[in-house]
């Protein structure tokens, strides 16, 4: 926090040596700190009321930048970027490879410690691939992660070169020397990448040039300013205002910075400023720092450097000595003064207070967490209820501390902004020129006073005065009070709490109270019920849930049937599979959109009831006048039908060739199969000899459990056009055990010989073992043939040659030919 800097600093304006504590411009943490006064630029106050505030630089780039003739960046320690998109190439089948080259920083970089995906931050990990990189570790899609650290001498990739699409876009002249970026590989996928990923990146930025450990200079190590590759990196502030102020340079070229000589930047100073800031406090150093420092574009030196400052609490010295900063630590008094070194013939202000103005009694602010990806995060906000009941009203102020990117180093700038408003004695005196050598700028002095007691001070601002009647150089003094209880941490033993990031979506893993029942279905038309399968849940919470896939099968077999339901269902019946007095197995799993992955749960059973059929009892003599009257029914119905028939086919638009139409349905449970199948077909063909037209109707079913099977063929087919006109039904039926078989079947047909009107024919052939028909009385059955034997109630015929007619007592008799045959019936 930059308290240690006067209200105003205006340059020296008595003559000769002067100097001043001071910023390098504005800063927009000043916009609530103006009331301070306790060394903040009144400047940025004034700048704050005309709208003229300007933009710092800031830990972190949360949004992916695009184009040319953009500023120039250098990463600064830890920071978040989204990077600059420089390049897309989409390859391989359907395109659905894809590569992306972002730029990280302008000058090299140590490397990338995590990336962000689906939310969360990811590793880099897994075997590393040498073309792709490293794989994004704990995600399903396939993303992949090749880092270029900056060097001046590194190649161009070799898998943008060889992946290309159209060869050429990327050549071996694309090295991206003294610019360090990432090329990231993705495949897309259906369910598990359906989209590009939106790149976000932490990275270890750039490796810091350090005076102490440089043997050439003082120091100890093998750091030199002309070796980047001896550099190292650091996340002390420090570092990165010496490295600003000299610049960073590829090659030749400056990147981001001042280009300040070595000589105006005096190494004892930057030295103290530097270890202060890598002092350890618990498990942390002092102060840390991440940033971009940006160059072009309108940005400033002076807003790369001023987040630094805040980050160390430092005040920025510009004297005769050089340039340098005093970080923000308790310094000892380099003199002392008394009364009766004060010149009492100049001038002389001293007050015990500030303006309201410049107070404060509560103060919070925020700073770049990383565990939020770099996001503003308040800390914990501070309150001094003594100073609130003291001031008589809240003063606040908020403090957006952009550089910093560690919840404890933001705690303990916000103790020593907040204590240091509270240390209100100010004042401009002149004193005796004896303490010429020791009243430095920026350090610190005590003052032994009978009237005001002994006091320490910051100065702000120190001048000579002329040669005169006065005194010859008398010090001119602006002073600030300070104390060692402003760097004081022990008022606040506690870190500000983290604030926890919100979780993942709650999404829906399953379905809420899903259950399964077994029941009885109706037949429609029918006194049958049949079992069934019915599966209940509740409605879906989840808005991403779109439908549930339901499994079941007979429980200890593998084979299974999958339903589907669509939200808003809530409810589903099947009997497609389902047999009586079974017990099933069921499982489900959701289906999103968007896509995520999602599991079935675990089995659990069911069990359906026994099939109703209901009992049949019909007397076949009742039949009678029901067959005459379905007979007489049939005849008008098979006219309408043929009518009907007549009317499609003349609606069909005019084409041959076949259509066919298949349905079917099976069940298998255990050694156990039943199939029903129905096939429809229609056929116009031209042959040599004319158009021929064919419909058919098939229906088979089968039942088969081991080696025994029955199954029963139904067809009816039409055929006009060329030979014969023809309608014909067929039925067969068999039943089967092992390698043995019975059969029966019967052929009906109707037609022309050759198409011919005068040449009907209608025939019907049974082919069965026994045809017995029963008038439905127990006494008897008029018609039996069974064993080659046809038995009538008043006749038996075996295979006869009837050759000779005799009636004779009530009787006819027929001989067949060698008396092999005879009937007799009888009157």
């Amino acid at each position: 926090m930059p308290f240690l800097i006067p209200i105003i600093a205006p340059l020296a304006s008595a003559v000769g040596l002067g100097g001043f504590a001071s910023w390098l411009g504005g800063s927009t943490i000043l916009a609530g700190l103006a009331r301070f006064g306790i060394g903040l630029a009144a400047k940025y106050a004034l700048g704050a009321i005309f709208g003229q505030q300007e933009p710092q630089a800031q830990a972190v780039q949360l949004d992916t930048v695009y184009g040319e003739d953009l500023a120039r960046t250098v990463g600064l320690g830890v920071y978040g970027t989204a990077g600059q998109k420089l390049y897309r190439n989409a390859y391989g089948s359907g395109n659905r490879s894809i590569q992306d080259v972002y730029k990280l920083s302008d000058f090299r970089i140590t490397g990338i410690t995590r990336v962000r995906a689906e939310g969360e931050w990811r590793s880099l990990g897994g075997i590393e691939d040498p073309v792709k990189g490293f794989r994004v570790q704990g995600i399903d899609g396939e993303i992949w992660v090749k880092v270029y650290l900056g060097t001046m001498d590194q190649v161009a990739d070799a898998g943008l070169i060889d992946e290309a699409n159209p060869p050429g876009r990327w050549s071996e002249d694309h090295r991206g020397a003294g610019i360090a970026y990432a090329v990231v590989t993705m495949q897309l996928d259906r369910e598990k990448m359906q989209q590009p990923w939106e790149a976000f990146f932490e990275v270890q930025g750039a490796p810091l040039y350090d005076w102490r450990k440089d043997s050439t200079v003082g120091g100890s190590g093998a750091h030199r300013w002309n070796d980047q590759d001896t550099w190292e990196f650091s996340e002390n502030p420090v570092l990165m205002v010496y490295g600003l102020e000299r610049g960073f340079f590829n090659g030749t070229e400056m990147m981001v910075g001042k280009g300040v000589p070595a000589g105006r930047l005096p190494l004892g100073e930057w030295t103290l400023a530097a270890n202060v800031c890598d002092e350890s406090i618990g498990l942390l150093k002092r102060y840390s720092a991440g940033v971009i420092a940006a160059a072009g574009s309108g940005v400033t030196h002076d807003q790369n450097i001023q987040p630094l400052f805040e980050s160390c609490a430092a005040t920025w010295i510009e004297d005769a000595s050089g340039e340098f900063p005093i970080v923000g630590a308790a310094q000892s008094t380099v003199f002392t003064f008394t009364d009766a070194d004060i010149m009492v013939d100049e001038t002389f202000r001293f007050s015990t207070k500030r303006t309201k103005s410049e107070l404060i009694n509560t103060l919070a602010g925020t700073f770049r967490d990383p565990d939020a990806f770099f996001e503003q995060t308040p800390f914990a906000v501070r309150i001094d209820e003594v100073a609130l009941a003291e001031d008589g009203e809240r003063l606040a102020v908020a403090i957006p501390y952009g550089a910093v990117n560690k919840a404890e180093v933001a705690d303990r700038l916000a103790d020593i902004a907040f204590k240091a408003s509270r240390f209100q004695g100010n004042g401009d005196v002149v004193i005796h020129p004896m303490f010429l050598a020791d009243a430095k700028v920026g350090r610190w002095c005590e003052w032994d006073s009978a009237e005001f007691g002994t006091r320490k001070f910051q100065i702000l601002e120190k001048t000579l005065g002329p040669l005169g009647d006065k005194g010859a150089r008398n010090i001119h003094l602006k002073l600030q009070e300070v104390g060692d209880e402003i760097f004081d941490g022990t008022d606040y033993t506690t870190v500000p709490p983290v604030p926890e990031l919100p979780g993942p979506p709650d999404y829906q893993t399953e379905a809420a109270n899903f259950l399964a029942f077994g029941v009885a279905q109706q037949v429609t038309g029918s006194a049958e019920k049949i079992p069934g399968l019915r599966f209940t849940w509740n409605a879906f919470t989840d808005i991403t849930v779109v439908s549930v896939d339901i499994e079941y099968r007979p429980q200890g077999q593998t084979d299974s049937i999958v339903k589907r339901a669509n939200v808003p269902d809530q409810v589903l019946i099947t009997s497609d599979g389902v047999l009586a007095a079974t017990t099933y197995e069921y499982r489900h799993r959701i289906i999103t959109r968007p896509v995520r992955t999602t599991f079935f749960t675990d089995w659990a059973t069911v069990s359906t009831p026994a099939a109703t059929v209901p009992a049949v009892s019909v007397g076949l003599g009742q039949l009678q006048q029901d067959v005459y009257q379905e007979l007489a029914n049939l005849r008008g119905e098979i006219t309408d039908t043929f009518s009907r028939l007549n009317d499609l086919a003349a609606a069909v638009v005019d084409a041959s060739g076949r259509v066919a139409k298949d349905n079917s349905v099976a069940v298998r449970f255990r050694n156990a199969t039943a199939v029903a199948l129905r096939t429809m077909t229609a056929s116009i063909e031209e042959t040599e000899a004319g158009l021929e037209a064919q419909a058919e109707i098939l229906d088979a079913v089968q039942a088969t459990v081991g080696d025994a099977s029955s199954g029963i063929l139904w067809r009816m087919r039409a055929v006009a056009g060329t030979g014969d006109v023809v309608a014909q039904v067929v039925l067969d039926i068999r039943a089967t055990a092992g390698d043995a078989f019975a059969a029966a079947g019967t052929l009906w047909e109707a037609g022309f010989v050759g198409g011919d009107p005068l040449q009907p024919f209608s025939r019907m052939v049974v082919n069965v073992g026994s045809f017995i028909v029963t008038d439905g009385t127990d006494t008897g059955t008029p018609l039996v043939f069974e064993d080659g034997e046809l038995k009538l109630q008043v006749a038996r015929i075996g295979t006869a040659i009837v050759e000779v007619l005799q009636s004779a007592n009530n009787k006819l008799v027929i001989t067949g030919h060698d008396d092999e045959a005879k009937i007799e019936l009888f009157a």
